[in-house]
């Protein structure tokens, strides 16, 4: 049982990232893993001993599992009042975070995880599992329950789907410029200048809310630069100070961001940032009080 413990705990941030990816749900992840752990500590000894490398085992384990999971989620998906984004990421710089691990992976930056969800849960499971893993495809095959040739085609179609989408890559995101940056973009609201939050705005620039409608915040998507700027400054228009008062900054999925208090009717919500070519791509709200259950004190 040690040995499988030490075996497992090498293991797990892998897993994590895995069952994260997938599932856009951290609970989710953990469920799955710790569903793998308990699968793999109940094997008997001849089955054990016929297991050559626990790494892919327990992820093919996951990788069912977060597809039961997946699938089982878009019911719940369409019924989602707004837009839907993952469980936000929340990690402090402490190389003992169990999380520190998982938001080194480009992948589970909020822009590109809201890119999978454009994508079927088998294209998703493929996508991940491949491009992100290298896993073979036979091995994907098996845990999508389907040829090797049909998990080729999941993974493709996908892949198109991404490279499509192009979202921007956290190389551009963790420059020294990311700071001064954001600190033009806290001035100009400050200061309610339109055309400053223009300058620090890129063209495309979107704001994403996922509230669940459980909290008062846009249902839609706001895209292009002058929309976001008359949001904002509709908001301090109506709120004041209250609007920025209390932002903390923090690392969210990897990337600069913070968390924000209540105001007016907004509950709270924690903000991840984009940065494209030197100015914010990106604004993503994750608002949803059941998404912040899991924020560090």
């Amino acid at each position: 049982m040690d040995a499988d413990v030490e075996v497992f705990e090498a293991h797990r941030a892998h897993l994590i990232r895995i069952g994260y990816r997938i599932t856009g749900s951290l609970a989710d992840a953990e469920d799955a893993v710790q569903e793998a752990w308990l699968r793999l500590a109940g094997l008997d000894d001849a089955t054990r001993a016929g297991i050559r490398d626990e790494r892919a085992w327990l992820t093919t384990v996951v990788g069912r599992l977060c597809l039961d999971r997946l699938r089982s989620a878009a019911a719940r998906r369409e019924r989602y009042v707004g837009p839907w984004l993952p469980e936000p990421l929340i990690t402090t710089g402490d190389t003992d975070d169990p999380l520190a691990t998982v938001v080194r992976d480009e992948g589970v930056r909020m822009a590109a995880m809201v890119v999978l969800e454009q994508l079927t849960p088998p294209q998703r499971v493929a996508f991940v599992l491949h491009d992100a893993l290298a896993l073979p495809f036979a091995q994907i095959a098996d845990v999508l329950g389907c040829s090797e040739a049909a998990a080729r085609q999941h993974a493709a179609r996908a892949r198109r789907i991404v490279a499509e989408a192009d979202p921007p890559s956290q190389a551009q995101a963790q420059t020294a410029e990311v700071g001064a940056l954001l600190t033009r973009f806290a001035e100009a609201i400050s200061r309610a200048d339109g055309p400053a939050l223009l300058a620090v705005l890129h063209p495309e620039a979107v704001w994403v809310n996922d509230s669940d409608g459980r909290t008062k915040a846009a249902r839609r998507t706001i895209v292009g630069a002058d929309k976001v700027m008359r949001l904002i400054l509709g908001l301090l228009e109506r709120y004041g100070p209250a609007f920025t008062k209390g932002w903390v900054p923090v690392e969210v999925n990897g990337e600069t961001g913070f968390l924000t208090p209540s105001y007016g009717e907004t509950g709270p919500g924690v903000t991840a940032v984009s940065v494209r070519d030197g100015r914010i791509s990106g604004l993503y709200s994750v608002l949803n009080p059941e998404k912040l259950e899991r924020l560090p004190a």
